[in-house]
């Protein structure tokens, strides 16, 4: 169980990732995402999740770098978009994200979403990026069961992770499941329903461990070994996200939050999704 912020999860090969980590997804380039990173650093945070797509790889590494922490004690992470997936043209992406991140090699690097007819290709991208040493771990995000059992056919390397929506109203206990039983580390975006929080259970629960909504959600996540990266920009939002190391939930009402479970996206559906 995590009980400090400093806690890791082992990987399927053997490299360490904290349990909770910052997201800035939606977070403007520039001084709103460095005082994001700058504030979660601060604060002990030691994982850093962006993407290209983000448009804010550029503030993320100079955040780091302005910092002062050596660059091994951050679990940084950054995502392939879909224009740029195919096995070519996945490696330029990935020497662009790293040349604006400023950085020689990535903790984690991810395929943003499983584009039909490429991911097969870009996965062969990521799996010569580890090889070569310039990525610690590769994974995917957004991947269904049937994605991953595709690439299982035809791939040398597990994903180390699988990055997805994953909340009280969308558990996906059957992909949580697959993902433990070929060990994938499921890490969760969008853990706080983007701000959907004013549950009466959620309340109830809040009231009773005397935490915020919020809390209760990432406690949950984390009392199910997923990894969660909520996103987060002011200073006292991202401190109250990381004080959640200090109680776990009784078994009873981790299942009364599972049972939350709708089904329901705040996202696109991996299997419908515009590529």
């Amino acid at each position: 169980m995590a009980t400090q912020i400093t806690d890791r999860t082992v990987l399927n090969n053997g490299v360490a990732m904290p349990w909770l980590g910052l997201g800035v997804w939606r977070v403007k380039d520039g001084e709103e995402v460095k005082l994001s990173v700058r504030s979660a650093i601060e604060t002990g945070y030691e994982s850093i999740d962006t993407a290209a797509v983000y448009g804010n790889e550029v503030g993320v590494g100079e955040a780091i770098r302005e910092s002062g922490i050596a660059r091994d004690k951050l679990f940084l992470t950054t995502k392939v978009w879909n224009a740029d997936q195919g096995y070519e043209t996945t490696l330029q992406a990935f020497n662009e994200s790293i040349k604006k991140l400023g950085v020689d090699t990535l903790d984690l690097y991810l395929i943003h979403w499983p584009v039909k007819d490429k991911y097969t290709e870009t996965w062969k991208a990521l799996e010569k990026l580890y090889r070569d040493g310039y990525v610690r771990a590769i994974g995917v995000s957004n991947f269904h069961a049937h994605h991953l059992e595709e690439l299982r056919a035809v791939s040398e390397i597990v994903p180390a992770v699988n990055q997805v929506e994953f909340h009280p109203l969308l558990n996906q206990r059957d992909l949580l499941g697959y993902c433990r039983e070929h060990q994938i580390q499921m890490e969760a975006w969008s853990p706080l329903m983007q701000g959907n929080l004013q549950h009466p259970l959620l309340l109830e629960l809040a009231e009773k461990y005397g935490k915020s909504p919020a809390q209760i959600v990432l406690r949950w996540d984390l009392d199910q070994k997923v990894v969660t990266i909520p996103k987060l920009i002011t200073p006292e939002r991202i401190r109250q996200n990381a004080d959640v190391f200090d109680f776990s939930l009784e078994a009873d009402d981790l299942e009364k939050i599972t049972a939350l479970n709708e089904n329901k996206r705040f996202g696109p559906d991996p299997d419908n999704f515009n590529f």
